[in-house]
């Protein structure tokens, strides 16, 4: 970066007076020093980069600690290169002090002199919480707005009467109110220099045990979910990415593409993001349950814990003893023998992982009950090789597949009854399926409950093949080694050096150090597996208690944000985010509420309001502060393409969408969704197409009232009469 040598300030013509050097000549000399220590910082950290890269990599912990450093570096090269300047923020002025400017990262000069303070520092709060009626101890605050690189607008805040002097005519609230019905994009646009009081509260909150974020459409929840993982990760060392770090779980694929470019922005990309569907293999094809009544039944919490009954089915020994007859004798293994066995497997591991220490607790007391002269590993490696002993062990601890295991329960009714006896004749009729893999969104609970439970098969098939190869190499090492050892003694060699290079090749050290690592398979570790140290959950009305299993188990902390709103529930949200949580499994739990819609306008809230309370009188339905000055438009069908064509032709930035009409192909600038993967997105237009038959009761109400609220700046509703 080269210094500045052009005013970082690119004011339009009807903001001239904000201009005026007495205003803006003390940001100018700070972006000057900035950006001097910008295109320093990014040097030494090039270098610094380089310079671990040519490093030896090391092992164990040096080879983690080496890692670590890499991807920090990384990380903050990426953040400086990828703003500039614009990493700052605005500044806050104290009662008695000099300004002190807010960044997404934290930046020191040469001289050690603070440059930016960090948003997430304890520090920064006031940029962020100060208000009218408890400034923090704050003078004056301003903010900027960016614009490829530069300022395009700035608007200030005064707390103090002291703080009147050297700003700008006080248009503080309608340049942000303005701010917040500018075009937006494809991405979510940065909203971290807008970040009200009431949002940064939330965001700073502590991490233990649950904490509720309600409210309605507009009031900034995603901006808070978002912001707080990356406040989180930064603030609270026990979310550490060595401690299991924060994963980031939204409605849907559409929604993760839309703010993909957030966390990012704000430094953290270590944050694991996804949907429920991505949790388990078979969510991509899922599809959504045809009969409500099996989704209802398949949404309950109790069918989940009904796959421990199943995976138990399977874990059964034999109820008959056996003869295991070898080279040297036969070995009389009982029921209690088998029993005994079958209470090796530690608790808590999961059932293919558990096989392997049942069997060689099999083999152990096979063993030990041998009355013979051959030595114990030569028994051992004849009775892994007895065909009889192996069938009966396959029958009574098999490998199981969690495919296999749920699918059973939907086309087996006897098993059914068996894990889950709660249900009645009719229910155990309604979940049976003629493809019993055929595979729907209400299973992947179950699924992923199964998979929990029995691990990884591949898993314990491959930890077979790395001991059984190992102790292959290990075999030929020791030979190796026996023939070595001949071959010194052979030659006569004497004194210290020939005893030594014996005993060194006599060591375990010297055997180990001989084995060949490049034969062992190795596959990728599964990232959304968990265990994370907290989980971010926006748009959380809509889980089942099934669903809510899947995050509780990748969460053994029970560190919660939860986000959503009970109003935009689809099936509808009768109790209290207290109640609902409680039933789940969570105790600790905290709720915060927004009020303030920031986004949508009232001309459009005018419109959704009566359409929620009709199914729910006592909806959380936030007060709008701004308005657009364009009235809500009705008309009918025919009318989309002079509607879309009017306003394109009319706009040269901004995104449109039509919502409800499945023949509309997307455009570059005009998105077409369905009602429910409308949410949690916004779009400056929205065209509605039929809203009355998007469907009846709650779901329908919801449907429209979400989609109607996804509008920042124009709603249009077309009906074909």
């Amino acid at each position: 970066m080269n210094p500045l040598t052009t005013s970082v300030f690119d004011l339009p013509d009807h903001l001239s007076p904000k201009a005026d050097p007495a205003l803006i000549a003390g940001d100018e000399q700070h972006f000057a020093a900035l950006a001097e220590s910008l295109e320093q910082a990014i040097t030494e950290l090039s270098d610094r980069l380089d310079a671990e890269r040519r490093a030896p990599g090391g092992v164990g912990r040096q080879a983690m600690d080496r890692d670590a450093e890499i991807h920090r570096l990384t990380t903050r090269l990426r953040a400086l290169r990828r703003f500039g300047l614009d990493l700052c923020l605005g500044h806050m002025v104290g009662a008695d002090s000099e300004p002190v400017y807010v960044g997404r990262l934290g930046l020191t000069d040469s001289a050690g002199r603070r440059l930016l303070l960090d948003w997430r520092s304890p520090a920064a709060e006031p940029f962020f919480g100060a208000t009218h009626a408890n400034p923090m101890g704050l003078a004056s605050r301003r903010r900027y707005r960016w614009t490829r690189g530069r300022i395009s607008d700035y608007w200030d805040e005064v707390f103090t009467s002291d703080g009147f002097a050297g700003h700008a005519a006080l248009d503080d609230q309608s340049a942000f109110i303005a701010s917040l019905g500018s075009n937006r994009s494809a991405r979510m646009r940065d909203v971290l220099g807008t970040i009200q009081a009431d949002q940064d509260a939330i965001i700073r909150a502590g991490s233990r045990g649950a904490l509720v974020v309600d409210g309605g459409p507009g009031t900034g929840k995603t901006v808070v979910a978002l912001h707080r993982s990356a406040y989180l990760l930064y603030s609270d060392p026990r979310l550490g990415h060595r401690r299991g770090g924060v994963l980031f779980v939204g409605p849907h694929r559409p929604y993760l593409a839309y703010v993909a470019d957030v966390l990012p922005s704000l430094g953290e990309e270590g944050v694991q993001t996804c949907t429920l569907r991505d949790l388990v293999t078979e969510g991509a094809a899922a599809a959504v349950e045809a009969d409500p009544d099996v989704a209802a039944l398949k949404s309950s919490a109790s069918l989940v814990k009904a796959i421990e009954s199943a995976v138990r089915f399977y874990e059964a020994p034999p109820a008959k003893g056996m003869t295991v007859t070898t080279h040297w004798s036969d070995i009389w293994l009982s029921a209690d023998d088998w029993a005994v066995a079958f209470e090796a497997a530690e608790p808590g591991t999961p059932h293919n992982e558990a096989r392997e220490q049942v069997w060689e607790e099999l083999l152990t007391i096979l063993v030990d009950k041998h009355d013979g002269d051959v030595s114990a590993d030569l028994l051992r490696k004849s009775l892994r090789q007895d065909r009889e002993l192996l069938a009966t062990f396959d029958r009574a601890w098999p490998l199981l597949e969690a495919a296999d295991l749920v699918g059973d329960l939907w086309s087996v009714p006897a098993f059914l009854r068996m894990c889950a006896p709660w249900l009645g004749p009719d229910d155990v009729r309604k979940l049976q399926r003629g493809d019993a893999q055929a595979w729907t969104v209400s299973d992947l609970p179950l699924l992923d409950a199964a998979r929990q439970r029995l691990g990884d098969p591949e898993a314990a098939r491959r930890e077979r093949r790395h001991k059984a190869v190992l102790a292959a190499q290990r075999e030929r090492m020791t030979q190796v080694v026996d023939s070595l050892i001949e071959a010194v003694s052979d030659s006569g060699a004497d004194g210290d050096d020939g005893e030594g290079l014996v005993t060194m090749l006599r060591g375990e050290d010297a055997k180990v150090s001989l084995v060949d690592e490049s034969e062992l398979t190795t596959v990728d570790p599964d990232l959304l597996a968990g265990p994370f140290a907290h989980i971010v959950v926006d748009e959380a009305q809509e889980l089942t208690d099934a669903e809510w299993q899947m995050l509780l188990v990748r969460c053994p902390s029970r560190s919660f944000t939860i986000v959503g709103d009970r109003a935009q529930a689809r099936h509808g949200f009768t109790e209290s985010w207290q109640e609902r949580l409680e039933r789940i499994g969570l105790d600790r739990i905290d709720l915060a509420s927004l009020s303030v819609n920031y986004r949508t306008p009232e001309e459009v809230m005018a419109e959704a309001e009566p359409v929620i309370r009709s199914v729910l009188p006592d909806a959380n339905v936030p007060t709008s502060i701004r308005s657009s000055g364009v009235p809500v438009v009705h008309g009918s069908v025919p009318d989309l393409s002079s509607v879309l064509d009017t306003w394109l032709a009319a706009h040269a930035d901004g995104i449109a969408c039509v919502i409800g009409d499945p023949t509309f192909r997307t455009t570059p600038r005009v998105r077409s969704l369905t009602p429910e993967l409308s949410k949690g997105l916004e779009f400056d237009l929205v065209v509605l197409i039929d809203p009355e038959k998007f469907g009846k009761g709650v779901e329908g109400a919801v449907d429209r009232y979400v989609a109607m609220t996804r509008a920042t700046q124009q709603l249009v509703v077309l009906t074909s009469s």
